[in-house]
């Protein structure tokens, strides 16, 4: 398989067999993550590998991945960090006020993303399957306290890595010429998306695992009719982010 051809090949594995990883596979794991770009190299990220079983079992309840088998791989928690930096600035005396700042913040989410997606990639290559958990923020400051995040840090996401039981049939992706627009930015045409929901559609109804009746709209649609994990605004001013109240 080309380099191209794995890209396209991403599909997340939600069934994990028996088989850990070796110790020098994690160590090259974790080196890809941190040959990613950083922006000004601040490397505004820590990963977290979780072993004990009390608190994989914990993540799994909040995140709702019971059932994956990720005991059987590794399972990492990426959380953006600002907190090294902090500690550098703050041990020379310098002005503290930008690390609270939005800016900031997005740096830290940028870097600690990249990070994640160098590893996929990686992983991929490896013949390993892997899945995001976004879900760890269902319960975020349960999982800050789990792991003793100090301030200026945020759990963004975790990973399972691990050996696929197996791995549903790739998603058909938006049309090119809807993502990349030339000089300027154009909506999206009722007829395109008519025209990608019947793609999804088909797609939903055929893949091996989970057929559903759904177009892409609907799932859309049904994704973003609640505010979800309103309480992350919270947690982000409990860890000393500041720029709400300036915001107002």
């Amino acid at each position: 398989m080309d380099f191209l051809e794995q890209l396209t090949s991403h599909t997340s594995a939600r069934s994990f067999r028996e088989k850990a990883l070796s110790e020098q596979l994690k160590q090259q794991l974790i080196q890809a993550a941190q040959s990613g770009s950083s922006s000004n190299f601040v490397q505004a990220y820590s990963i977290i590998e979780v072993k004990n079983p009390e608190k994989l079992a914990e993540i799994a309840t909040i995140a709702n991945f019971s059932g994956y088998g990720a005991e059987h791989g590794v399972f990492y928690l990426f959380v953006a960090d600002l907190n090294r930096n902090y500690q550098i600035a703050k041990r020379a005396n310098r002005d503290l006020a930008a690390f609270a700042s939005m800016e900031s913040f997005l740096v830290s989410v940028v870097d600690t993303t990249i990070a994640a997606q160098n590893m996929t990639v990686y992983a991929e290559s490896q013949d390993l399957g892997i899945c995001y958990i976004g879900g760890i923020r269902n319960d975020i400051f349960r999982v800050a306290e789990m792991f003793n995040l100090p301030q200026l840090t945020v759990p963004l996401f975790g990973m399972i890595v691990g050996y696929p039981n197996e791995k549903n049939e790739v998603k058909p992706r938006l049309f090119q010429d809807v993502i990349v627009q030339i000089d300027g930015y154009q909506e999206m045409e009722e007829v395109t998306l008519d025209n990608y929901d019947a793609v999804m559609q088909t797609y939903y109804q055929q893949r091996s695992n989970n057929t559903q009746q759904a177009t892409w709209s609907q799932k859309i649609q049904e994704h973003f009719k609640i505010n979800r994990r309103p309480e992350v605004t919270d947690f982000l001013q409990k860890q000393g982010f500041d720029f709400f109240e300036k915001n107002r």
